[in-house]
C-alpha cells in the first residue's frame, strides 16, 4: 500500500475508534443523564404512552388518566378530588414534570420499575399494553376530608398521625390546587400553570404548608421544653410548685417576659403553667436548662433535621447558637424556632405513644398491576423523647389543657384528649395577624390512634378574637373524631 493509501486508511480507523469510544461512551456512562434530561422528549413521550397507575386512599383511586387528542403524549393523568389531595399526590403534567409521589413513584406509576420486569415482559409476549402499578397510601379520606372542610377558605395546614405506627392520616393545605388544569401540555394547561405561580398569585396554592411551610409554634413548642424539664428531673412531680417568678426578667438584660392577658403564674405547678399556657414559667425553664439541653431534646423530636415520608419535608429549626435570653424566647416558641406541621404532629405523637417518636410514612405499599406487593413499609421507631413515666405525666398536663384550659373547644365526648394551644407572632413587632396552633391527640384503650396538627395563617376575625383553641382546636377535633369513627 501506498502512502496516500496508508494515511487515509489510519484516518479512516481513528475516525471508527473515535466513533466506537463516543459510542460507547454515550450508551454506558452518559445514559442516565440523557435518559433524565429535561429535554429529552422521548422520555417524556414514554412516561404518558400507556395508562398510569393510580395513587389509592381507602383502597379506592385518587388519580386517573384520559386519552389526550392531537399530541403525540398519548395520555394524561387525571386527578380525582384534585385540590383535596394535591398536597399528598402533587402533580404529573405533560409540560411541566411531576412532583411527590407521582415523581418519586414514576417508574412504578408508568410500569417501568425493574421490580415490574417479569409483569411486563408477560404481558408482551400476550399482546397486553404495559399497564403502571399503584401507590397505597396511609391516609384516611375521612380524616383529609375534615381537615380539607376544616381550613375552608383559611391559609394553613393540617398534619395528622397515627402514633403508634409513624403513618400519616391526613396532610391538607390551603389555598390548593387541582393538578388536573395543567395535566397536559396545550396552551390552556400553560396558563393555569402560570396563573398558580407564586408571582401571579400571592397566596402560593402550589405551597405544601404541611410539609414546606415553618412557622414560628408559639406555645405549642412548650410541651418540648415540659418534656426537657422533666426528663432532665427537675421536677418530681407536675403538681409541685415551680419556684417561678413574676415578673420574670430575661437572663442577662432587664427585659421582662411578660405572661398575655394578666394571668397568675407566680410559683405554679408544671400542670398550671401548662393550662394557662404561662410564657415566664416555660422561658425560665428554658433558660435553667441552658441551650445545649434544649437543642437535645428538640432534636430528639425531629428539629434541625430534613425529613422524608418519603416526600421531603423542610427541617423544622431550633437554633443551635444562642444566648441565655434567646434560649428562654425560643423554649415558648419564639426567637428562631420554626416548624412545620408536620413536625408539631410528631411533638404530639411521640408524646401521645408514651415518649416513642415512630418514623413517619405516608405509603403503605407499592403494588403491581395484578396487585401482588412490590415493596411494603414497615413502622420504624425513629427516637424516644422521653420515658415513657414522663411522657404519661406530659399526657396529664395536656389534657388537663382541653379539659379545664384553653383547649376546651378540641373536647369529644367519652374519649380522652390531649392538647395544647398556640398564638405565634407575625409581622414586624407582631403586627400582623398571628398564626392560630392546635397540637392534640385522642386515646382509646387501644393507644392513641391520632395525633394532629393544626396552623391557620389568616384567621378572619378582630386579632384579640384570635387563639389556637378558637380557630385551630375545632379543626383538630374534627380530625380525630373522623379517625375515631372510622
Amino acid at each position: 500500500m501506498n502512502k496516500p493509501l496508508r494515511r487515509v486508511a489510519i484516518f479512516c480507523g481513528l475516525l471508527v475508534l473515535a466513533m466506537l469510544v463516543r459510542a460507547n461512551y454515550l450508551q454506558f456512562v452518559q445514559a442516565d443523564e440523557l435518559k433524565t434530561n429535561t429535554h429529552n422528549r422521548r422520555v417524556a413521550i414514554n412516561q404518558y404512552a400507556t395508562p398510569r397507575g393510580d395513587i389509592l386512599v381507602d383502597g379506592k383511586a385518587i388519580t386517573g388518566h384520559t386519552e389526550t387528542n392531537g399530541s403525540d403524549f398519548k395520555y394524561k393523568a387525571t386527578f380525582k378530588d384534585g385540590p383535596l389531595w394535591a398536597p399528598v399526590t402533587g402533580y404529573a403534567s405533560q409540560a411541566f414534570g411531576s412532583t411527590q409521589l407521582e415523581s418519586i413513584y414514576d417508574s412504578i406509576l408508568t410500569g417501568d420499575d425493574d421490580r415490574l420486569f417479569f409483569k411486563r415482559t408477560v404481558d408482551i409476549l400476550s399482546g397486553k399494553e404495559k399497564q403502571g402499578g399503584d401507590v397505597v397510601t396511609t391516609l384516611n379520606g375521612a380524616a383529609q376530608r375534615a381537615a380539607f372542610k376544616g381550613l375552608g377558605n383559611k391559609k394553613g395546614a393540617v398534619a395528622a398521625i397515627d402514633p403508634r405506627t409513624g403513618a400519616i392520616l391526613a396532610l391538607a393545605s390551603t389555598p390548593s390546587y387541582d393538578p388536573s388544569s395543567f395535566a397536559g401540555n396545550s396552551e390552556k394547561d400553560s396558563k393555569a400553570w402560570n396563573a398558580l405561580q407564586k408571582e401571579n398569585d400571592p397566596d402560593e396554592p402550589m405551597l405544601n404548608r404541611a410539609l414546606r411551610q415553618a412557622y414560628p409554634p408559639g406555645s405549642t413548642f412548650k410541651v418540648v421544653t415540659a418534656a426537657a424539664a422533666l426528663q432532665d428531673g427537675l421536677y418530681d412531680s407536675i403538681d409541685e410548685p415551680t419556684d417561678s417568678e413574676v415578673p420574670y426578667i430575661l437572663p442577662d438584660t432587664n427585659q421582662e417576659l411578660k405572661n398575655e392577658g394578666g394571668i397568675a403564674c407566680k410559683n405554679v405547678s408544671l400542670r398550671e403553667a401548662l393550662r394557662v399556657s404561662c410564657n415566664s414559667v416555660f422561658g425560665k425553664l428554658g433558660a435553667t436548662l441552658g441551650r445545649d439541653k434544649m437543642v437535645e431534646e428538640a432534636e430528639k423530636f425531629g428539629f434541625n433535621k430534613e425529613q422524608f415520608i418519603p416526600v421531603r419535608v423542610a427541617a423544622s429549626n431550633f437554633s443551635t447558637k444562642m444566648d441565655k435570653p434567646q434560649t428562654a424566647l425560643s423554649s415558648i416558641g419564639q426567637f428562631e424556632t420554626a416548624a412545620t406541621p408536620l413536625q408539631m404532629a410528631m411533638v404530639a405523637s411521640a408524646i401521645a405513644n408514651d415518649g416513642k417518636l415512630m418514623q413517619p410514612y405516608m405509603v403503605d405499599k407499592l403494588q403491581a398491576p395484578n396487585n401482588t406487593v412490590v415493596e411494603h413499609t414497615k413502622a420504624e421507631e425513629l427516637s424516644q423523647p422521653l420515658s415513657a413515666d414522663n411522657a404519661r405525666k406530659l399526657q396529664e398536663m395536656m389534657e388537663t389543657v382541653v379539659t379545664e384550659g384553653t383547649g376546651k373547644n378540641a373536647q369529644i365526648p367519652g374519649v380522652t384528649v390531649g392538647g395544647k394551644t398556640g398564638t405565634a407572632q407575625h409581622g414586624v413587632d407582631n403586627s400582623e395577624k398571628p398564626y392560630a396552633w392546635f397540637i392534640s391527640y385522642a386515646k382509646t384503650d387501644n393507644g392513641s390512634p391520632v395525633a394532629v396538627a393544626v396552623v391557620v395563617e389568616d384567621a378572619s376575625a378582630n386579632r384579640g378574637d384570635i387563639s389556637g383553641g378558637g380557630f385551630a382546636a375545632p379543626i383538630a377535633k374534627s380530625v380525630m373524631e373522623a379517625v375515631l369513627n372510622k
